[in-house]
């Protein structure tokens, strides 16, 4: 079975082609770029199913079918649901989980089958909980390190963006915002972790990604692991079971 499958996010498009369930193209356009996304999409000859995660807005959405007209199969818009490849929403709403917060959940099930913090670094960064039987009990949603160092600028006299990277004692000021985002990050992760455990979740592992995920996960502690994109890997996922 041909798939193509598409994460629309605040900052990226990204999709994925798979073939009888193996990735053979995993590319990207900027969410800012969606009327580009049927131009990237034209070497891809014909597909069974197609996927899409939307947390972008109706005029994406817009710009993502207008560039499918040519693929034949009426893409499946992802919605969260209250249970489903194994996994069930602890929320009180199912239906208000984003959809790229329930694929990554579905993906990291699939993937590594035991308790995990689901986390996906964009724009925002999303921290789930996923307990061993399957069950997502609830998760966080905080700035990611642009938004943080970019309200950092706009509300103080003094903090203006510049350029920085992490250090442990930052002596420099752009070393000390970028540090203090990125230590705020890896915080919010490691509490999760902690909660989980105290509910008798055994070793938590992390489940990694997004764009910022290689910056992060050198400062988290635990098993960690990195996936390119679990949205992409759970609407694989999610496509195989509908059939």
């Amino acid at each position: 079975m041909r798939v193509l499958v598409i994460d629309a996010g605040n900052s990226r498009i990204k999709w994925g082609y798979a073939e009888d369930g193996r990735w053979a193209r995993l590319a990207w356009v900027a969410t800012a770029d969606a009327p580009t996304l049927g131009a990237a999409l034209r070497d891809i000859a014909g597909v069974d199913r197609v996927a899409i995660s939307n947390v972008a807005g109706p005029a994406v959405a817009r710009d993502i079918a207008a560039g499918l007209l040519r693929l034949h199969p009426a893409p499946l818009w992802i919605k969260s649901v209250e249970e489903e490849c194994g996994v069930r929403s602890g929320y009180d709403d199912p239906a208000q989980l984003g959809s790229d917060r329930w694929a990554a959940l579905i993906g990291a099930w699939h993937l590594f089958g035991g308790p995990c913090v689901v986390v996906n670094v964009g724009t925002t960064m999303t921290v789930d909980a996923l307990t061993g039987d399957g069950v997502f009990v609830g998760g966080m949603i905080v700035p990611g390190v642009d938004l943080m160092c970019r309200a950092l600028a706009e509300n103080t006299a003094q903090l203006k963006v510049q350029g920085g990277s992490f250090a442990y004692f930052p002596a420099r000021t752009g070393d000390a915002v970028m540090s203090g985002a990125i230590n705020a990050l890896a915080g919010a992760v490691e509490r999760m972790v902690r909660f989980l455990a105290e509910t008798g979740e055994a070793d938590p592992l992390v489940a990694l990604s997004g764009g910022g995920a290689e910056a992060l996960a050198p400062r988290l502690g635990g098993r960690v692991e990195v996936v390119e994109n679990l949205v992409l890997e759970g609407l694989i996922r999610i496509v195989q079971e509908a059939g």
